[in-house]
C-alpha cells in the first residue's frame, strides 16, 4: 500500500475534511478523494460515508484507523532512530508558540537551532489561541500556563515570575506607582484572551495579598501587541519576566513594585501523544531549557514530563 495514502487516510480522519487534510499534505482536493477511494478499493471496505455536507468515518474505518495510526508512527520513530543512530536530528517540526515567545524570542532562536541541525526544517506557528493539534496541523505547542488536558505529554521548561513594568517616557510624565492599589491611577495595558479580559492583577508580599482590578484604553488579544505597547510608553503591563528580559537588560522597560510578587507562570512544552516524542522534540526541550535560563537566569527547571510513562 501508499504509505501517502495511510497518511492521508489518519489526517482525513483527525480533521473530519477531505479539502483540509489535502491542503495539508500539499494535495488538491480531487487528488486526495481519488486516493481514499484507492485505499477503500484495496481494503474491500468503505472508510467513509461522504455527503455533500459531512464526512464521518464508518465502523471499519475506526478500527483500521488505529492499526493504521500506530504503523505510521512505528514507521516515523524506526526512521528517527536511524537518524539518532547517525548523530542526526532531521525531519520536519512543526512548532506552535504564543504570539510574544513566538516572534521576539523562537523567532530568532531557530536561527540557531537549523544552524546546528541543517538537516531539520521548523514550521512555526504565532499565535494566542490555543493551537488543535489536528485542525492547526501541529506536532508541539510551546505554550504558559499547566496543561488542562490530561491525555497530553508535557515537558515543563521553565517557571517564570511575572513584573510589572512601564517605559521611562510613561513614567516621566506620571507618578511610579509604590503600592498595587496605586494602580487605579494608571493606564494598564490589558490582554484578552476570547471574551476574557485579564483586568483583574494579584500581588502578594508579607503583609497579604492584593487584587487590583485594573482599567486601561488598550485592550489587544494579542500579548505581542501589549508587550509594544509597554515599550511604547503606553501605559503599564503585567508581563512575564522571559517576555520583558531583553527590554529590562536595555532600559526600554522599567520594573515597579519590586517589593512585591505576582504568582508565577510556568512553560510547557506539549505534544498530543507519546508517539510523537521523537529525537528533534527532546532536543528542542533541552535547547528551551537552555535558552531560557540564559535569557532570564536563576531559573526552576523542573525536568521531566508528565503522563509520558
Amino acid at each position: 500500500m501508499n504509505i501517502a495514502d495511510l497518511a492521508l487516510f489518519v489526517r482525513t480522519a483527525q480533521t473530519g475534511s477531505i479539502t483540509a487534510s489535502a491542503q495539508q499534505l500539499d494535495m488538491t482536493p480531487p487528488s486526495a478523494s481519488a486516493a481514499l477511494k484507492r485505499l477503500e478499493k484495496q481494503l474491500g471496505v468503505q472508510l467513509f460515508i461522504r455527503s455533500t455536507r459531512k464526512l464521518r468515518i464508518t465502523a471499519e474505518g475506526e478500527r483500521y484507523l488505529l492499526y493504521c495510526s500506530e504503523a505510521l508512527a512505528s514507521l516515523e520513530k524506526g526512521k528517527a532512530s536511524l537518524n539518532e543512530m547517525q548523530g542526526k536530528i532531521a525531519g520536519e517540526v512543526r512548532l506552535s508558540a504564543s504570539s510574544d515567545l513566538g516572534r521576539n524570542l523562537v523567532l530568532p532562536w531557530m536561527d540557531e537551532i537549523i544552524a546546528l541541525h541543517p538537516e531539520l526544517s521548523i514550521q512555526l506557528n504565532v499565535g494566542d489561541t490555543l493551537a488543535d493539534f489536528y485542525q492547526d496541523n501541529v506536532d508541539m505547542a510551546l505554550r504558559y500556563g499547566e496543561p488542562e488536558d490530561s491525555s497530553m505529554v508535557a515537558f515543563p521548561i521553565a517557571k517564570l515570575d511575572r513584573v510589572i513594568c512601564a517605559a521611562p517616557e510613561y513614567l516621566a510624565k506620571f507618578d511610579e506607582p509604590k503600592h498595587p492599589k496605586d494602580l487605579y491611577q494608571h493606564n494598564c495595558l490589558l490582554y484578552r484572551i476570547g471574551n476574557s479580559v485579564f483586568d483583574h492583577w494579584a500581588f502578594f508580599d508579607n503583609d497579604g495579598k492584593y487584587d487590583i482590578r485594573v482599567v486601561g484604553n488598550r485592550v489587544s488579544n494579542d500579548a505581542d501587541v501589549v508587550h509594544r505597547w509597554a515599550v511604547a510608553g503606553k501605559g503599564i503591563a503585567l508581563k512575564s519576566r522571559l517576555d520583558m528580559a531583553a527590554d529590562l537588560r536595555a532600559g526600554n522597560v522599567v520594573e515597579l513594585l519590586t517589593e512585591f510578587q505576582s504568582p508565577p507562570l510556568s512553560l510547557w512544552l506539549i505534544c498530543p501523544s507519546r508517539t510523537q516524542v521523537t529525537p528533534a522534540m527532546l532536543m528542542l526541550r533541552d535547547f528551551f531549557r537552555r535558552k531560557c535560563e540564559e535569557e532570564v537566569g536563576n531559573l526552576k527547571i523542573e525536568h521531566g514530563s508528565v503522563n509520558i510513562d
